[in-house]
């Protein structure tokens, strides 16, 4: 990395881009999305999966603009601070928090519903408390060679569905998709779906974060993300027809949907749905170690410029914020061992994500107008793709909130909490806090600093951010 500059060190070719691109969200194939079916039959939620394709499509290209523009730890925070200030870079940054707080848990509860279903004598909650802390602990000791860990994860996640589609393609029954509730619910239950929808690409920023070491932007940017794409739309459509056509749209929604739609066909004890389980269990667990890197690098962030407490920034003897992953960590242990279902998670995890992407997208138009000479590495084709992405962004949050956020309840301890609730305490408590204490205390975007972590030697360095 050369110092004194602020573009990170050109490494990616579109290989990397598609690995990181597909690997943190290829467990959003293996569970999740599965809820969907009960609000939208197995129609809706096709057709509500083939609208958000379209809006990842457009949004991705969009944020790659933002995020080689301004290469920044604090991501969409960053973006929001420079177009809109200080405020809206709170408001987004705590909105890609929400997201990647509670994304987890969600994850953790399908990995122990997984293990549950391989090894019936481990109880679920004690497999995702236990593997939610393990790995909590493992990112504070720190990891080696955490990119090509996830790549072997992707592929080894790909290679689970491919077992998948081979094993259940030949069993597929039209009469099972276009079913009596396959579209009963009309267009609402579309809208409705939307959300579980979201859960097949939440994250799929992540590959966008990555964008400023990309070799050659204007071009390996698109064959990368391109490719990341179309990767998981396949992958989307066919785990959607194979799973509604062994009637796993029919019943109560599982956390181990595949395994189970596999089970009805070949029985539960037969080696094809314990394979899938199995492999499956590394795609889960790829994406739950990357998305609490995420986490605790958007709280250090946020700590470092003064939003959040100081002592959330600290970094431990090797480099790790130890604060940033036990705190929001410790939230998350308890959200994952005391929900019974991931549903209610998923959906907190959604909001702040979908909150997060019309933010980025508002920040995109404004910057584009108040600073057009900013130096951009790759600039999408504006203004068509980016006002698509945030009409179906703003489309999509209109889904999430009343199909989803105000007719949910999330399950603590045996009290039943409405989510719409559970959001506004959030954001109200953080709103408060920021008034009193964090804008009091924020640092010049000309003063921070970016975060660079050296999977390789496992050492951090750090160089000056020009605001």
């Amino acid at each position: 990395m050369e110092q004194g500059n602020n573009h990170l060190q050109k490494a990616l070719k579109p290989i990397h881009l598609w690995g990181i691109a597909v690997g943190m969200v290829i467990s959003g194939q293996y569970f999740g999305w599965n809820y969907g079916f009960e609000s939208g039959g197995t129609i809706g939620l096709g057709i509500a999966a083939l609208i958000i394709i379209v809006f990842y499509t457009t949004f991705i290209f969009s944020y790659s603009e933002l995020s080689t523009s301004i290469p920044h730890a604090g991501g969409p925070s960053a973006y929001a601070r420079k177009a809109m200030g200080p405020f809206m870079g709170f408001i987004t940054g705590l909105a890609c928090l929400l997201e990647f707080v509670f994304a987890p848990p969600a994850i953790a509860v399908s990995v122990g519903a997984y293990i549950h279903f391989l090894i019936p004598s481990i109880n679920a909650v004690y497999a995702t408390v236990g593997m939610f802390i393990l790995f909590i602990l493992v990112n504070l000791i720190g990891v080696k060679g955490a990119a090509i860990i996830e790549l072997v994860a992707t592929v080894l996640a790909l290679i689970g569905l491919a077992i998948y589609y081979v094993a259940g393609l030949p069993h597929v029954q039209s009469s099972n998709i276009f079913n009596d509730m396959a579209f009963s619910h009309g267009w609402s239950g579309v809208l409705a779906a939307i959300p579980f929808a979201i859960w097949f690409f939440l994250a799929i920023e992540g590959g966008a974060m990555a964008a400023e070491e990309v070799r050659d932007p204007k071009k390996d940017i698109p064959k990368g993300f391109i490719s990341g794409i179309l990767t998981l739309g396949v992958a989307t459509i066919l785990t959607l027809v194979v799973t509604a056509g062994l009637g796993g749209g029919t019943g109560k929604p599982a956390d181990y949907p595949l395994p189970q739609a596999l089970a009805s066909i070949y029985g539960e004890g037969s080696f094809i749905p314990k394979s899938v389980a199995i492999i499956g269990l590394f795609g889960l667990i790829a994406s739950l170690h990357g998305i609490i890197i995420g986490y605790s690098r958007q709280t250090f962030a946020l700590a470092r410029a003064g939003y959040l407490p100081k002592f959330l920034s600290n970094l431990s003897k090797r480099g790790v914020p130890h604060w940033g992953l036990i705190v929001p960590g410790a939230i998350g242990v308890i959200a994952a061992g005391s929900a019974n279902f991931a549903n209610a998670l998923i959906i907190l995890s959604v909001f702040g994500a979908i909150t997060m992407y019309c933010l980025s997208m508002v920040s995109l138009f404004v910057l584009r107008k108040k600073e057009p000479n900013l130096e951009r590495p790759f600039k999408v084709s504006y203004p068509v793709v980016p006002a698509i992405a945030l009409v179906l962004g703003v489309f999509s949050f209109f889904c999430v909130v009343k199909y989803s956020v105000l007719t949910t309840t999330l399950p603590l301890f045996g009290v039943e909490l409405p989510l719409a609730g559970v959001i506004l305490t959030i954001f109200g408590v953080a709103i408060v806090y920021y008034f009193l204490v964090g804008s009091k205390r924020l640092r010049p975007m000309s003063e921070e600093f970016v975060l660079i972590e050296d999977v390789t030697s496992g050492e951090t360095e750090t160089d000056e951010k020009i605001g």
